[in-house]
C-alpha cells in the first residue's frame, strides 16, 4: 500500500507543508529547527506515500542498527493529517517494519508524542506499536502540565514570592535578550546539575531568528540587573518552558513567580496548556522531587513522555 521514501533535502518543502497541516505537530518538526543539528544526528527521516499522495511523515536518524524517532527533539513520532485513520496506521507500522529489516536495522526506539501537544485526538500510532510491533514501555519521563482554564491556586510559597517581587519592583520585559539570560542560565544548571544547557547562545539565537514568534524570552530584573529568565516554545495550544534559570537574588525575591504571573494571567491567558517540561534523571529512573513540586506548586500534574521499542 505504502511508498516508504527516505527525506533528502529535496524533499524540504514538501515536509514542511504536511508538518503544516498535521493535527500532531509542532514547530520542532519543521526541517529548518531539525536541521539546524544535523551535524549530530544522522538522519533516516521517513515519507510514506499512497500513490502521489503524501500520508504522513515519521521524524527519525540512525544510531547503527537502531532506528530512532528522534533523539535530537523531545518527542517525534508519526506525523499525521486529519484524514489519516487507524486501519492506515496498522498497515504503515507492518510496512515500516518490513522496510527497517531490509535496511538492516534490529531495533527500534519511538518516542511518542504526547496527547497535550495532539490538535486533534492522534494516538492510532500507539494502537499500532501494540498490535503490529509488539512494542514495550523503554522510558518513561514525568512532564508537568498546567490546564490554563483550571486556574488552579498557587501553593503558598509561590504566592509569598510572587509578593516579594512585587514589592521589589522585580519588573518582567517579554521577547528580552537571550544573550543577557544565557550566563544566567548556564550558571544555574552548572551550580544545580553539573550540565550546561542543550543549545548554546549561538544555536538558540539562529533558532530565534527562523522561529522569531515561536520562541520568545521572557526575562526579570531588578533594576537594570536581570535575576531570571525562562525562554517558551510557543507551540499551537500549548505554551512550553524549555529554559529557565535565576541568579540567588531572582530565587529569593521570586523571579520566576514574576514570570509566570506575566505569561498565565497577562500575556498567555488563550493558552490551553502550559508545559514545564521533564523533572526526571537517569532516563526516568529518578524523580527530581524538589523539580517537580516546585512545579507542581503553580498548579501542574503530570504527563507523561514515553519511549517505547521493539525488536525487528
Amino acid at each position: 500500500m505504502f511508498k516508504i521514501v527516505r527525506y533528502t533535502p529535496t524533499h524540504h518543502d514538501e515536509w514542511n507543508r504536511y508538518v503544516a497541516k498535521s493535527r500532531n505537530a509542532t514547530f520542532l518538526f519543521y526541517r529548518e529547527y531539525m536541521d539546524y543539528h544535523s551535524d549530530r544526528f544522522h538522519d533516516h527521516s521517513l515519507l510514506f506515500y499512497v500513490g502521489s499522495h503524501l500520508h504522513s511523515v515519521l521524524p527519525a536518524h540512525e544510531v547503527g542498527e537502531i532506528f530512532c524517532s528522534h533523539r535530537g527533539l523531545t518527542y517525534g513520532g508519526l506525523l499525521m493529517d486529519d484524514d489519516v485513520t487507524t486501519a492506515d496506521v496498522l498497515v504503515l507500522f507492518e510496512e515500516l517494519n518490513a522496510y527497517l529489516r531490509r535496511q538492516g536495522f534490529r531495533r527500534v526506539l519511538y518516542r511518542a508524542i504526547p496527547w497535550v501537544y495532539h490538535r486533534l485526538p492522534a494516538e492510532e500510532d500507539l494502537y499500532a506499536l501494540f498490535w503490529k510491533c509488539g512494542a514495550r514501555l523503554q522510558q518513561r519521563m514525568s512532564g508537568t502540565v498546567i490546564f490554563m482554564d483550571e486556574h488552579l491556586r498557587w501553593r503558598k510559597d509561590h504566592r509569598r514570592r510572587l509578593r516579594q517581587a512585587q514589592d521589589a519592583g522585580i519588573h518582567v520585559v517579554s521577547n528580552a535578550s537571550l544573550a543577557e539570560f544565557w550566563p544566567v542560565l548556564n550558571d544555574n544548571l552548572q551550580r544545580k546539575f553539573q550540565a550546561q544547557s542543550v543549545h548554546t547562545l549561538e544555536e538558540i539565537e539562529l533558532l530565534k531568528s527562523r522561529f522569531n514568534n515561536e520562541i520568545i524570552q521572557y526575562n526579570a530584573y531588578l533594576g537594570d540587573e536581570i535575576i531570571g529568565g525562562i525562554t517558551f516554545y510557543v507551540m499551537g495550544h500549548v505554551l512550553h518552558g524549555q529554559y529557565s534559570g535565576t541568579t540567588d537574588d531572582g530565587k529569593r525575591l521570586g523571579a520566576m513567580e514574576a514570570i509566570y504571573d506575566q505569561v498565565m494571567y497577562h500575556d498567555f491567558t488563550h493558552m490551553r496548556y502550559l508545559d514545564f517540561g521533564t523533572s526526571n534523571e537517569q532516563g526516568g529512573a529518578v524523580l527530581n522531587e524538589g523539580l517537580i513540586a516546585h512545579k507542581e506548586g503553580y498548579g501542574g500534574r503530570t504527563v507523561c513522555y514515553d519511549t517505547y521499542e521493539w525488536e525487528l
